[in-house]
């Protein structure tokens, strides 16, 4: 075990964040055990435990902070062509869950009956919905049929993603290019039907 170093309990609970978050990305959730967690981060066991009471608590705070990163990355500017604003935002998303294929599958998959985790799971999607929805400048009856719309495509993202990750029967670039296809397609569709 490293010298133990005195942090405030703010940096503590940084550092504690930062080693689960590298050993959730390395390994499956069910091999990740606390007590290895302590060890990466040099302190004992009871303090890890007095941040975090158990596994899915340190496991919930991770995820959040990653969510909160990647919504702070899909800014949509209303300047840019719309197609352009999604694929930046689902670029930053593909680069997260490629980088932590196994954290994103315990999030949807091992911790799929947390409460906690599944809030944080579909709070991003809320996110990504709402500022796709508030570029696109509609009201009334286009507002209420594109948010039905981008509430569909989040889920099929959601459910192409997690494809992707567990079996690899797709590339990255064939998950992006299904995703934005599904979004500009189902667009395209929607603007067709309200012109007779």
């Amino acid at each position: 075990m490293p010298p133990r170093r005195r942090l405030t309990p703010d940096q503590r609970r940084a550092e504690l964040l930062d080693v689960g978050a590298r050993m959730f990305a390395e390994l499956p959730y069910e091999q990740v055990q606390m007590d290895q967690i302590a060890d990466r981060a040099g302190i004992s066991r009871a303090l890890l435990y007095r941040h975090f009471p158990k596994k899915s608590a340190l496991f919930a705070a991770i995820y959040q902070r990653a969510a909160e990163q990647l919504q702070a990355q899909v800014r949509i500017d209303p300047e840019r062509p719309l197609a352009d604003e999604v694929a930046a935002g689902l670029d930053a998303h593909l680069d997260y869950f490629a980088a932590n294929r196994h954290t994103v599958l315990a999030a949807n998959r091992d911790l799929s009956g947390d409460p906690v985790v599944q809030a944080i799971v579909f709070g991003d999607h809320t996110a990504m919905h709402d500022a796709v929805l508030a570029a696109t400048g509609l009201t009334g009856p286009q507002r209420a049929a594109m948010s039905a719309v981008l509430t569909s495509w989040l889920m099929f993202v959601h459910t192409l993603c997690l494809e992707w990750l567990e079996h690899r029967n797709l590339t990255r670039d064939q998950v992006h290019a299904a995703c934005l296809g599904a979004l500009t397609g189902t667009i395209a569709a929607l603007q067709d039907s309200s012109h007779p």
